[in-house]
């Protein structure tokens, strides 16, 4: 019998921890940087054959991606999953366009919504969760050039401001 002390406990709580957690596969930084967030939402996708093993591998891109809504379906366009090294000739085109699973009032709401002047959906990160692939997708608005300096300054002027405190509260 193995007794439960408190070191135990704590490494069944950090093992717990681990599982639940996201874990982030791709992620797509530039949409922050390029567009206003709006909304998030949380869709699963459709993979077929070894891609799931090749996102677990690390050999996903979202650049240049976005989702697009035919026929009140959800999909996603320009996502890049290279093909499973140990795969076999039967990998499907590492471009091509997956459907994205949501519920049909939610594709009708997104549709609305990116309908709107200057809106447009983005995916935002691709992750792991309770061991299915989910990605998260985005309303955004695009910035122009001047809302992007402005926030690029903003950010510089956060990490100048993080720096002082830092320094101050040393001594």
């Amino acid at each position: 019998m193995v007794e439960l002390t408190l070191e135990n406990e704590v490494k069944l709580v950090e093992k717990n921890k681990s599982k639940s957690k996201n874990r982030t596969l791709a992620e797509n930084r530039k949409a922050r940087h390029d567009f206003f967030i709006e909304e998030v939402y949380e869709a699963g996708i459709e993979l077929i054959g070894t891609e799931v093993k090749s996102i677990r591998a690390g050999k996903a891109n979202l650049k240049e991606s976005y989702a697009d809504i035919i026929n009140e379906e959800l999909f996603i366009r320009g996502m890049h999953i290279s093909p499973y090294e140990m795969g076999n000739i039967h990998n499907g085109d590492p471009l091509r366009d997956r459907k994205l699973l949501l519920h049909k009032e939610q594709i009708l709401k997104l549709q609305t919504l990116s309908q709107r002047d200057g809106y447009t959906l983005v995916p935002l990160s691709l992750y792991l969760k309770n061991s299915r692939v989910k990605i998260a997708i985005a309303v955004a608005k695009g910035k122009k050039n001047y809302d992007k300096r402005d926030s690029l300054l903003a950010k510089a002027h956060d990490r100048d401001v993080a720096r002082e405190m830092k320094e101050r509260n040393k001594y």
